[in-house]
């Protein structure tokens, strides 16, 4: 069950891959790699689960963190033109 879950969360991943590389803009390429992070979070606590290692959500929240935290300097640095 949850290995099927992984492979459609791995089809749809490289469905977004699509739209990050033929965005019309550069905020549908950016919402697309959030996207793609965020999907990598789940899949991750997927294989925490399957192969019993608690560890593995740790790491799952921390690439959330540094996601979400990512996302939101690149489009501050677009719309201001720095980090300040």
């Amino acid at each position: 069950m949850f290995e099927a879950a992984a492979i459609l969360i791995l089809i749809a991943v490289f469905l977004v891959l699509y739209r990050a590389v033929k965005g019309p803009t550069i905020y549908d390429r950016v919402l697309a790699v959030n996207v793609i992070g965020t999907k990598t979070v789940v899949l991750l606590a997927i294989i925490g689960f399957i192969s019993a290692r608690p560890h593995f959500l740790d790491i799952a929240l921390v690439y959330a963190l540094i996601n979400f935290i990512a996302t939101i300097a690149i489009l501050k640095y677009m719309d201001t033109g720095g980090l300040d």
